[in-house]
């Protein structure tokens, strides 16, 4: 943002709608990162409805404001310098859970390990790999989530869209153009209100067994004591990200606190005090190590956001 005054203007604009969001400034985003890095947002913004949500974004479109809507801020990397602009993230209505028979109604601001949870508690079927998916349902919908076998792809039966001409959308999950790690979101500009998940009835006690026997797999398999951002890389063709590092040697490799994990080698970690920077720098090291021992050119499934 080009001055302190815009920001004071907006933030006045805001606090005058009928409705206004909490809104703060220059908030670090390291306390809303799993990374647990990243310098100041010039706005922080958060959302409890899709009324609100709408008007909140015209108003940032209007002033020209780069908005950035965060889920739980598990797949993103903030430059330690922070960004200039405006971070929107959604509570309230947008991050409520409701069980309707054999359907689950959840908000984009929701989070994943909660739908999981619901539909356990409801004696549904079909959503336990996702439990352990530590995003929002707007980010796992946006990258289509999945782990163990299991993606957001094969539950969504709808997905509830708002378009930058204000209107809110209903898309069926076959119109989400879902793929590996992709849908239409990759391409379109929207935001995900909520989606509709539908499920099968299953034996409440199997499905929670399942959640636990997935859970001790994280446990014995990831970096889970350590701020991450999960998979830094997406799986390549025919290979594995996580195999492909430790085959180039690179197992346990630091750039100060920034670290490849000698647990699983796909998750690269915080082992305390490290920079942006410094995580970014090691992602690029990794790629470009990777690509010089195997030809593999790995793709980052972690965001890069403002500046480093």
């Amino acid at each position: 943002m080009s001055s302190m005054n815009a920001a004071a203007e907006i933030v006045r604009a805001l606090r005058a709608l009928q409705e206004p969001p909490a809104v703060l400034t220059d908030e670090r985003m390291d306390a809303h990162c799993s990374f647990k890095t990243g310098g100041p947002a010039d706005l922080y913004i958060e959302v409890t409805g899709s009324g609100q949500l709408r008007e909140v974004l015209r108003i940032l479109r209007d002033s020209e404001i780069p908005a950035f809507i965060l889920g739980r801020g598990t797949n993103i990397l903030v430059g330690d310098l922070g960004y200039r602009g405006a971070v929107v993230t959604m509570a309230g209505d947008l991050a409520e859970v409701t069980v309707s028979g054999n359907r689950i109604r959840a908000g984009a601001g929701a989070s994943l390990a909660s739908v999981a949870a619901a539909a356990a508690g409801a004696g549904l079927a079909g959503m336990e790999f996702a439990a352990g998916i530590p995003g929002s349902v707007g980010g796992g919908i946006v990258m289509n989530a999945g782990a163990y076998g299991g993606e957001l792809c094969q539950v969504v039966e709808t997905v509830s869209l708002l378009f930058p001409d204000g209107e809110i959308r209903e898309m069926k999950g076959e119109e989400m153009e879902f793929g590996y790690r992709t849908s239409l979101l990759k391409r379109v500009q929207a935001v995900v209100t909520e989606a509709v998940f539908v499920l099968r009835e299953g034996d409440p006690e199997e499905i929670r067994a399942g959640i636990r026997e997935l859970a001790q797999k994280r446990r014995d398999k990831q970096p889970l004591e350590y701020p991450s951002a999960g998979s830094t890389f997406k799986r390549p063709e025919g290979a594995y990200a996580g195999k492909l590092i430790e085959d180039a040697g690179l197992k346990g490799l630091s750039i100060g606190d920034a670290q490849v994990s000698e647990k699983h080698c796909g998750f690269l970690i915080n082992r305390g005090s490290a920079a942006s920077a410094e995580i970014r720098a090691l992602i690029e090291e990794v790629q470009r190590r990777v690509l010089e021992n195997s030809g593999v050119e790995l793709e980052r499934e972690v965001i890069y956001l403002g500046e480093f």
